[in-house]
C-alpha cells in the first residue's frame, strides 16, 4: 500500500497577482517577473541574470497595477539594456542535470514527450517543440524533476529528525538555495536539480535541520552534518559553482 504524505504537498492557494506579466521594451516583448519585498521602501527594477527578461519588486504596500505603471515607464530603459546584452540562442546548447551536462536538442516536432538519449558525445535532452518553446519547456521540465528530488530527499531526513515540514515551495532566488520559515515551510532553488545529488541532498538536509534548530548554532551544523555527511564538500562546491547556474538555461 502506498504511503501518502500529505505534509509534503504544496497547498493550493489562491493567487491574488500572477507571477509575472508581458511589457513591450523596443520592438521585443519583455517578460516580468514579480517579486514582493516587505522590507522594500520603492519600487525597483532589474534585469534578470539571464538577460532575457525583467523583475520588478513590489514595496508591502505596492500593487500590481502601480508594479505594471512604473515598469511601462521605464521601458526604454529595459529596451537599452537588453540590447546591449548579447543574444542569448534561441535553443540553449547544454544544461547540467544532476551534475552531468546534457546537450539540449529540439526536435521541431509538436509531438512527443521530454526524454533522455544517449548519444555518442554524451548524453542530452530532447525537447519537443519548435526552438522558441524549448526554454520555456526545458525550465518547467526541471522544475517538476526539482520538485521530486527536493521531496523525496526532504521526507527522507524529516523522517530521520522526527519532524514534519508544513510544506515545500520552491523559487528561484539568487541569495539563497533554501529557506526555513517558523511555520514550518520549506523553500528551495528550483535550480538544485542541475546540481550533483549530494549537493541537492545537503541543501534539503539543512534546511530539515532548521526545524529542530532556527539558527546557524553549533548545534545545527551537529545535526546537518549527521543528516548529510557530505556537508563540507557541498558547501565548498556550491561555493565554487553555485553562482554560474543562475545563468542557465
Amino acid at each position: 500500500m502506498p504511503i501518502r504524505l500529505p505534509f509534503l504537498q504544496s497547498p493550493e492557494k489562491k493567487r491574488s497577482a500572477p507571477a509575472s506579466f508581458p511589457i513591450l521594451a523596443g520592438e521585443r516583448m519583455v517578460d516580468v517577473t514579480v517579486r514582493r519585498n516587505a522590507r522594500a521602501r520603492r519600487y525597483t527594477l532589474r534585469l534578470d541574470r539571464r538577460g532575457d527578461g525583467a523583475i520588478v519588486t513590489i514595496p508591502r504596500r505596492g500593487t500590481l497595477m502601480e508594479a505594471k505603471a512604473f515598469v511601462a515607464r521605464h521601458a526604454d530603459w529595459i529596451a537599452e539594456r537588453l540590447t546591449a546584452r548579447p543574444d542569448l540562442p534561441e535553443v540553449p546548447t547544454a544544461v547540467p542535470i544532476r551534475g552531468v551536462v546534457h546537450q539540449v536538442l529540439s526536435t521541431g516536432s509538436p509531438r512527443g514527450g521530454i526524454r533522455i538519449v544517449a548519444l555518442d558525445a554524451g548524453p542530452a535532452i530532447e525537447i519537443p517543440g519548435e526552438a522558441p518553446h524549448v526554454r520555456r519547456r526545458l525550465t518547467d521540465h526541471l522544475k517538476k524533476e526539482a520538485r521530486a528530488d527536493l521531496v523525496a530527499a526532504v521526507a527522507r531526513h524529516a523522517e530521520a529528525l522526527g519532524v514534519r515540514p508544513t510544506a515545500i515551495r520552491l523559487k528561484d532566488t539568487t541569495s539563497r538555495w533554501g529557506s526555513a520559515s517558523a511555520r514550518g515551510v520549506l523553500a528551495f532553488s528550483w535550480r538544485l536539480v542541475m546540481v550533483p545529488p549530494f549537493v541537492l541532498d545537503y541543501v534539503a538536509a539543512h534546511e530539515v535541520a532548521h526545524l529542530k534548530e532556527m539558527n546557524h548554532s553549533d548545534r545545527f551544523w551537529a545535526i546537518c552534518e549527521r543528516l548529510c555527511p557530505a556537508t563540507d564538500a557541498a558547501k565548498a562546491w556550491l561555493k565554487k559553482n553555485g553562482a554560474g547556474l543562475h545563468r542557465l538555461p
